[in-house]
């Protein structure tokens, strides 16, 4: 039977996409629990192990990027080439620099629910830039947001230091906003080059600039670290890099965008509950309850944002 075979295949499309949404919601949701295990050893720093994710996973990305130039695609134009260096610094160089400089900081926990605020930064950022009016169920769903975080961040202040907490924070909201810029500005570019090929070429312009800085700041014998930590590396590199952002696109070609992205809230749950598994960061009724807040505001934003 057509139509039942028809069905079948919608099903089997509907599972897979799921099966990959959730794997790279938890492939990046596991950066920072490999980060913060890195970190254990006092020889790593933030530019040290961002360039060892880099080394690890750009041959993946050069790959992609070579296998476009066989496939003979259409060239890219001179102002997608600028969208693309500039994109790729902003949002994957200097995100992942916030990002990891952050960590050393903060728990993992927070880190990931700071993150997960992207889409509220997103709308603001569009209604900035475009004009955008924000409606108020929207407001109030990132109101709740901003909440659950002041609760998780005055939670953690009272068993770290105020100063390093709030160093930590900035960093991981500076991450947050630079990869929000990144998504507002990427849009046009991903539609005219397509999401693989772009993210391969923004990722190669990252990992350049990374082997850049740390050519310019660090001696060559700050890569000489304990063998876990390249062990470590090898893992953000292909569990949380490459498997993610590939996982990412094959998910949204079987159930769309915004699927994809909704079945991405499982991401700081994923974090919180690895960090408690193999970092021993604790739970208390207050973290639950503050990301609760978050994952609900965001859930909000996301919907109405598809909406609109």
């Amino acid at each position: 039977m057509p139509e039942h075979t028809a069905a079948i295949s919608m099903n089997r499309d509907a599972t897979l996409g799921v099966i990959f949404a959730l794997l790279a919601a938890i492939g990046f949701s596991a950066k920072a629990i490999f980060v913060k295990l890195a970190y254990r050893d006092v020889s790593v720093d933030a530019i040290t192990f961002l360039v060892l994710r880099m080394a690890f996973s750009v041959p993946f990305f050069i790959g992609v990027a070579l296998w476009f130039r066989y496939r003979r695609a259409a060239p890219i134009s001179g102002r997608d080439k600028l969208l693309v260096l500039g994109l790729g610094l902003i949002g994957y160089y200097l995100s992942s620099l916030f990002d990891f400089m952050g960590l050393a900081y903060i728990t993992a926990g927070l880190e990931r629910l700071v993150l997960f605020l992207y889409p509220t930064f997103t709308v603001i950022l569009m209604a900035l830039v475009y004009k955008k009016p924000i409606g108020r169920r929207t407001l109030a769903a990132m109101a709740l947001c901003y909440l659950g975080i002041v609760l998780v961040f005055v939670h953690e202040a009272g068993v770290k230091q105020g100063g390093n907490l709030a160093l930590g924070a900035s960093l991981v909201f500076a991450a947050t906003l630079t990869y929000s810029t990144y998504l507002v500005g990427a849009g046009h570019a991903i539609a005219r080059i397509g999401a693989t090929r772009f993210t391969a070429y923004a990722m190669i312009v990252a990992s350049a600039a990374a082997f850049v800085q740390f050519a310019l700041t660090r001696h060559l014998s700050a890569l000489e670290v304990p063998a876990h930590v390249y062990g470590l590396s090898i893992g953000v590199a292909l569990f949380s890099t490459v498997l993610p952002a590939f996982a990412l696109g094959w998910a949204i070609r079987h159930i769309g965008s915004g699927s994809a992205s909704l079945i991405g809230a499982i991401g700081p749950v994923s974090t919180i509950y690895m960090a408690y598994l193999f970092l021993g960061e604790k739970l208390s009724p207050i973290q639950i309850f503050g990301s609760a807040l978050v994952l609900v505001g965001v859930l909000i934003v996301s919907l109405n944002s598809k909406k609109g």
